[in-house]
């Protein structure tokens, strides 16, 4: 069914407005609105009212369009209420022109001749799966990586603090499911020199995502890295990686993600069980680190990106030092990265989040 029954053309289409919530403004012409014409053209432009959609009816005429009193504003979801089926391109961009076929009960996008049947998704739905789809390869081109790391206008490069690597074995791991666990956390086939290394965030300001950290660097030398790696687990090389239930990636289920030495995932397996013991009912995340990750947020460091997703905690007794931070788009599997210098000693590893194209 149409806009109208085209036998009672007088009439508007009954609705159910009980769940109806605002979605934005978008300009409609009257006679739409009072049932003389069925919706016909729908285009979304930059015109700063709300949405940007405008929808036309089929009879008007463009000397009808040109009068302004013919014109009115609506909340998109009144339009919905006269045809349900414009919830399928809500979400299509600024410059779609688009044409209703009633009979068909589709649109057809008049640039390239595509019926559209289903919804589009959203935006970020769209960047989130094509992101997904990117990330985890065996290898980028390098100037993948060395743009992660450049300040733009939207990313920010900030430096957290020094983790600690008294042993110079490394873990990747989600400190809230997986650090401490042997089974499931993922400790690095190659090692570092002992010592303290920064770890540095790329934070990207999307309009779409937020404020995120869009990839962690372990930076382990000042030297410039000319060649990367995917980092693969203990016992396996790169050769591997091609061979059945060899996995070069690390699980994150609860949004986080670390860069930890193995001694200190030791230490925190035993943190994890005096915390659980003296607090059984107790959520480790909500109870514990979720009002440091809020103090965190009001340091300067924070406060200048607009993000509190991260934070740099010291085991209670040892005083080891671990750096946790928000893994992009949240849960998933990621993969780390090693960078080269020219005589093929290790200057970073690197875990990309996400790609910044896709969400800028």
């Amino acid at each position: 069914m149409g806009l109208l029954d085209k036998n009672k053309t007088n009439k508007k289409k009954p609705t159910d407005k009980t769940n109806q919530r605002p979605l934005g403004a978008c300009i409609v012409t009257k006679s739409l609105l009072e049932g003389t014409s069925q919706l016909k053209w729908m285009f979304r432009e930059n015109n700063g009212i709300g949405t940007g959609w405008v929808a036309l009816g089929d009879t008007d005429t463009q000397e009808y369009i040109n009068q302004a009193e013919n014109l009115t504003v609506v909340d998109f979801s009144s339009l919905m209420e006269l045809e349900p089926l414009v919830r399928n391109i809500f979400y299509m961009p600024i410059g779609a022109d688009l044409e209703f076929i009633n009979d068909g009960m589709y649109f057809v996008d008049t640039r390239t001749g595509e019926e559209i049947r289903e919804p589009v998704k959203h935006p970020l739905q769209m960047a989130f799966e094509r992101n997904l789809k990117f990330l985890n390869q065996e290898t980028y081109d390098i100037s993948f990586f060395q743009n992660l790391f450049c300040k733009t206008e939207k990313m920010e490069i900030i430096t957290v603090g020094e983790v600690d690597f008294p042993t110079g074995n490394v873990i990747l791991a989600d400190p809230m499911v997986y650090l401490g666990n042997e089974k499931y956390q993922t400790a690095l086939e190659k090692q570092i020199p002992k010592g303290s290394y920064d770890v540095e965030l790329a934070m990207i300001r999307s309009a779409m995502a937020g404020v995120r950290v869009a990839a962690a660097r372990l930076k382990i030398s000042n030297q410039i890295a000319l060649r990367y790696e995917i980092a693969m687990p203990k016992g396996f090389e790169l050769a591997d990686l091609q061979k059945p239930g060899v996995f070069s990636f690390f699980g994150v289920d609860a949004g986080l993600a670390c860069f930890a030495d193995a001694l200190t995932a030791k230490e925190y397996k035993t943190f994890l069980e005096e915390w659980h013991r003296e607090y059984h009912n107790g959520n480790l995340y909500e109870d514990y680190f979720a009002p440091l990750f809020a103090e965190n947020a009001k340091s300067n460091v924070a406060m200048e990106t607009g993000a509190g997703n991260f934070l740099l905690w010291k085991l209670p007794k040892s005083g080891k030092k671990l750096v946790m931070f928000a893994s992009g788009m949240g849960d998933g599997i990621y993969s780390a990265y090693w960078g080269f210098d020219q005589n093929g000693n290790i200057t970073e590893l690197i875990i990309p989040f996400m790609n910044p194209e896709y969400f800028s």
